[in-house]
């Protein structure tokens, strides 16, 4: 895995070129902690303690030129490595895939970049600088509640979750005024973008909660069009939508197990949105086999959708596709993160260090996505699932470790 990632994008070379910002003569360079932190999160460790218990492996003396750092120097450089540093090496991944035609968009031929908030930590005893603040009511009082909430954005390609970038939602330094939003985390992360990766994405995508006339109107005067979920918290809009679609005919479309009655609805000005809006709702119904008495049961499920993007850029079922385009930052990002890869596990309970290592996972998350779809055979592919593949991956690092155990015993007193 490290082998086909050196001859991909050459992570030697770019994970040399770390600093630490914390540090003025640091005798352990930045760039040896990000390669040991680059192995832990791609063998899922968990822990830097974990990683510090195959010190011994004869591996690290060949992928790190030295010793494996200990636990204690982990903690201590991770607030300190510089961010930009780490966000080129995303860049430098991104353009490689890219130009190996790895990074496709779908069939409509629209690249969509999701944004999504996920809470990584929270606590009513541990708090940081970057820590936000909320009021808990429970029995015994009010209790303040301290956590991280990062805003992460993906894109979407035709066969491929690569998580693209993220941003921490900021305390206020006020403590009488409140936290910031997600959305105001979010439209930082996406003018970031726009100077990085601007013909990367043709459409913004995320819930209800982006649903806003203001956000709406940002994206848009930067050239990108926006689709966000419609529920009740626009319920001007929303009414609207509903009254006029009660006088239309549905489109009936078959989406594989999916049967899809869609109501396109264009031409909304009345919205806090500068610009004219369209309505796309999608009530949808398949069937599912109950596991215990085999049983069909009929499921059903009603969307909406507000947009702008035109009737002839995208019609209604590549505007449906793209609505639903957000679930794999569910599934396959967060759910799979949080899960496999440790990414809520506190490394350092610091907000520059918690961004560094989430950072990082990124990294390594499009790395094995990219080495599992793109260097292993179908074949192999069909008959071992992702997380076979990274306990393969650890069996390696700890057959290096026996056998360093193994050699004194071996040669006896």
């Amino acid at each position: 895995m490290l082998a086909w990632s050196q001859n991909l994008i050459n992570i030697k070379k770019l994970t040399a070129d770390l600093r630490d910002t914390a540090r003025v003569r640091p005798r352990i360079p930045a760039a040896t902690v990000a390669r040991g932190a680059l192995v832990m999160m791609l063998g899922r460790l968990g822990s830097f303690n974990a990683l510090e218990q195959t010190r011994l492996s004869s591996f690290w003396k060949k992928w790190l030129g030295d010793d494996l750092p200990s636990a204690d120097t982990f903690g201590r450089v991770c607030p300190g490595i510089d961010l930009e540093q780490l966000r080129f090496i995303q860049h430098e991944l991104y353009t490689r895939l890219k130009r190996n035609k790895a990074l496709s968009p779908p069939d409509h031929g629209l690249m969509l970049a999701v944004f999504d908030g996920h809470e990584t930590h929270a606590s009513i005893r541990r708090c940081c600088p970057g820590c936000l603040q909320r009021v808990l009511h429970t029995r015994n009082g009010d209790v303040t509640q301290y956590y991280h909430r990062l805003v992460t954005m993906a894109l979407m390609a035709k066969d491929q979750l690569f998580l693209l970038d993220a941003e921490p939602v900021l305390p206020n330094k006020d403590p009488a005024l409140c936290d910031e939003d997600e959305v105001a985390a979010a439209t930082r992360l996406f003018d970031r973008a726009m100077r990085q990766y601007p013909r990367a994405f043709d459409v913004v995508g995320g819930d209800a909660l982006y649903a806003r006339g203001d956000f709406f109107d940002h994206v848009n005067g930067k050239g990108k069009d926006v689709i966000a979920v419609l529920k009740n918290n626009n319920p001007g809009l929303l009414a609207d939508a509903t009254a006029l679609r009660q006088d239309m005919p549905p489109r009936v479309l078959d989406a594989g197990r999916r049967r899809l009655q869609i109501w396109d609805i264009p031409g909304f000005k009345t919205w806090t949105s500068r610009h004219e809006v369209r309505v796309v709702f999608s009530d949808e119904t398949w069937s599912i086999r109950r596991q215990l008495d085999k049983r069909e049961e009929q499921q059903q499920s009603h969307w909406a959708w507000v947009t702008t993007l035109s009737q002839t850029r995208a019609g209604a079922a590549a505007t449906v596709e793209l609505g639903h385009g957000r679930w794999p930052i569910e599934n396959q990002g967060f759910n799979e993160l949080v899960n496999r890869w440790h990414a809520d596990h506190v490394y350092r309970h610091d907000g520059h260090a918690m961004l560094a290592l989430w950072l990082l996972t990124l990294i390594s998350v499009n790395l094995f996505n990219a080495f599992f779809l793109r260097n292993l055979k179908p074949a192999f592919r069909k008959a071992h699932n992702t997380l076979h593949v990274a306990r393969l991956m650890v069996a390696e690092l700890y057959e290096e470790l026996t056998l360093a155990w193994a050699a004194p015993m071996a040669s006896g007193p």
